[in-house]
């Protein structure tokens, strides 16, 4: 067998799904495997064996009609008559050239009702349509899947031909307007679905653009250190390399010089900064808070966590391939029927009857009233009106897809720090270690001391505490002299002469030997070298958490923490909201082992907010963060939720059940019809005209009923 090869390719011209299907199975017929083709994005994503050239593929993915530009995320500029025939354009030349032939309907005086002049008026719309629709119908009947585009051109086609025919003989009751507007309605469909349904990839940019920093490399000169600044691309295992507070980490290293703290928040979802010292590891993309460092480079470019996060950002998105919509699903099916039926139809007629002229009319009402305006209108009607509910509602929903999928979630998986939390900490426990020095102190004391030293520091968690003491409305306590020491914590004196001393856990743990019963406790106040209190911080819950997860329970939805936080402070946050299933200090590569285990017994949903999410929230079969989260996080998510609300996500839940059942009654009522429909046209009792009315009467219906969403 041969050895195989990973190929990314991007494809433009790939307007639907049924165009990445053609061009997925003609992948597969060349041995590819593991194929994943975007047609929102382009990506073509495969594995070929290495006997097959890219070059022999992409020619071969060109004869079917596309255009294969490059590798990776290559581009082109398109050309004049790329833009001409673009989707937008195509919609809009098509609106103003069918408007006049709607309006000649209801007058019949009108100019626009002149033969010759609805020929004018239908060609662009209907050439225009075929250029657009024509692609992807050729391709499905190559591939052997014919989609819903065959019968939307069979049908146009015939009632333009037929029309066509009749003004040749002189007659007046033509049907041009029936095939501009069949075109211009399809075309409403797919520009609208397309503006929906657009998937941005500037989630991966935002990721590689951590990676194109600049960084101060270390050259020692006759013994003396000079600092020269370079792109972080060009450094090299074993470079020195400082960062100062605001840096972020250029590579992954260790340090060897410094101390301070670091934001990982990115990496590991851990809600409070990380101390560092000599001999500890920095990883890229990390960005200092406090302090500065001299470390070693240990790993550059694609060897780095962050590069390596990237990687799985990028495998995750190529094997979500898009949903195969039910009624692209049956039409494989419906549409040879109609094709069948209506050949079958021209020959009978013709044989029992004798008159060419009569079996074709017959045959074409068939095309016509089976035209499948209602059944491509079935999905985008109620997609639409169920988006646009949901964005004046503070939802963004990207993609039909997603509403498809959120329909059938059975278990959300939810990071904890600012999904279920808000980010800001807050006091959550005060344990006083009381000693002959310290025994009349108590705890309101201690909040003072607390208060007095946090707010002369900018340091986040002080921020968070300061902001948390003055709502509970706690009076400072007055000190004589402060400083705030890197690493270390808060040193005050009183003016009585104690010296008063706020460290953190790592700090502590250094200069004390900690007790048992504070081993998880985050901050530790002593004076005199002695120790006072210690103190555990939490987040503070979003409103409605507890309501929300309830409520989602009582759905039938399993709720889930997934946190790469500390255990203790999960299953605090967790037993306050009544979530059972707990997972602690979880990686973005063990995210993603949870994502696909979990995915592999139902339908999931993950909500995050952090760039340590993006790689799982890219694998979840749907994806949901709030506006103020990360833009990576935002733009990986299939859902953004422009509230700060935890209760929206049952909204669009329920949303989408409904859009679903509205979809399955628009597609049953449009197949219903048709079928209705065919054995009349077929013996003759439906003329080209009245097959044509029943067609837009099934649309209206199906218009009407997936409006009732708003």
């Amino acid at each position: 067998m041969d050895n195989t090869k990973s190929v990314h390719l991007t494809v433009e011209g790939m307007t639907c799904a049924n165009c990445a299907l053609s061009i997925a199975k003609y992948l597969q017929k060349q041995n590819c495997t593991d194929v994943n083709v975007d047609f929102a994005s382009g990506a073509v994503v495969a594995q070929v064996p290495d006997s097959i050239s890219i070059d022999s593929l992409s020619k071969g993915i060109n004869s079917l009609g596309y255009k294969v530009v490059g590798e990776q995320n290559e581009s082109t500029k398109p050309t004049l008559l790329q833009r001409w025939l673009s989707l937008e354009a195509l919609f809009f030349m098509s609106v103003v050239f069918t408007l006049p032939l709607i309006i000649g309907m209801f007058f019949p005086k009108s100019p626009f009702n002149q033969p010759i002049i609805q020929l004018l008026l239908c060609l662009p719309v209907w050439l225009g349509g075929y250029l657009y629709l024509g692609k992807s119908a050729w391709s499905s009947m190559r591939m052997g899947v014919p989609n819903m585009n065959v019968l939307v051109l069979l049908g146009s086609s015939a009632a333009f031909l037929y029309s066509l025919l009749l003004m040749l003989q002189g007659e007046h009751h033509l049907y041009f307007e029936t095939a501009a507007t069949i075109i211009t309605l399809v075309l409403l469909g797919n520009y609208l679905e397309k503006k929906a349904i657009h998937q941005t990839t500037s989630a991966m940019n935002d990721l590689v653009a951590l990676q194109q920093i600049s960084a101060r490399k270390i050259t020692i000169v006759a013994g003396k250190e000079t600092i020269s600044s370079l792109n972080a691309n060009l450094l090299g295992v074993g470079d020195q390399i400082l960062v100062n507070v605001g840096d972020r980490v250029p590579t992954d290293g260790v340090i060897y010089w410094g101390t301070g703290a670091l934001d990982e928040s990115m990496i590991s979802g851990e809600s409070l900064p990380v101390n560092k010292k000599s001999g500890d590891l920095l990883i890229a993309g990390t960005m200092v808070t406090e302090g500065s460092f001299k470390y070693r480079a240990t790993a550059v470019g694609s060897h780095t966590t962050l590069a390596q996060i990237i990687d799985m950002v990028r495998r995750a998105q190529a094997d979500q391939a898009p949903i195969q919509r039910l009624a692209d699903r049956i039409s494989a099916i419906f549409v040879p029927i109609i094709v069948g039926l209506s050949l079958l139809t021209f020959l009978a007629n013709w044989y029992w009857q004798g008159e060419l002229s009569v079996a074709l009319l017959r045959a074409i009402a068939v095309v016509v009233v089976a035209c499948p305006c209602a059944m491509g209108l079935a999905t985008p009607t109620a997609m639409i009106v169920s988006i646009g509910r949901a964005a004046r509602n503070g939802i963004l929903i990207k993609g039909a897809n997603t509403i498809e999928i959120l329909s059938k979630v059975k278990t959300i998986l939810f990071d904890k720090t600012g999904t279920l939390t808000n980010g800001q900490f807050v006091l959550h426990q005060t344990q006083l270690h009381h000693s002959p020095e310290t025994n009349s102190i108590n705890a309101t004391f201690v909040d003072g001391i607390l208060l007095g030293l946090e707010q002369y520091s900018s340091h986040p968690i002080a921020v968070s505490l300061v902001r948390y003491f003055k709502e509970q409305q706690v009076q400072p306590h007055y000190f004589s002299h402060i400083e705030e020491k890197k690493s270390v914590g808060m040193v005050g004196k009183d003016f009585e002469g104690n010296e008063w001393a706020l460290l953190s856990h790592a700090a502590a743990q250094e200069q004390l030997s900690l007790p048992e019963k504070a081993a998880n406790d985050d901050l530790f106040l002593l004076k005199n070298q002695q120790l006072v209190a210690s103190f555990q911080l939490s987040d503070s819950i979003k409103p409605m958490t507890k309501e929300t997860i309830v409520a989602l329970r009582q759905e039938g939805i399993d709720s889930v923490m997934v946190s790469g936080d500390r255990t203790s402070k999960c299953h605090i946050v967790a037993q306050q909201i009544g979530i059972e299933q707990v997972y602690a200090t979880q990686q973005p590569a063990q995210k993603l082992a949870l994502v696909e285990q979990f995915a592999q017994k139902n339908v999931i949903a993950i909500v995050g907010d952090g760039i340590n999410d993006a790689p799982a929230m890219a694998k979840a079969q749907v994806s949901m963060s709030f506006s103020n989260a990360t833009q990576v996080a935002i733009q990986s998510a299939k859902v953004v939720l422009l509230q700060d609300k935890l209760p929206l996500i049952k909204e669009v839940i329920a949303l989408s059940e409904r859009t679903m059942r509205i979809i399955r009654q628009n597609l049953f009522w449009a197949f219903f019809y048709n079928i209705l429909m065919l054995p009349l046209a077929a013996i003759g009792w439906l003329n080209p005209m009245w097959a044509a009315a029943a067609m837009s009467l099934s649309s209206l219906m199906v218009v009407f009923n997936s409006l009732r969403l708003r």
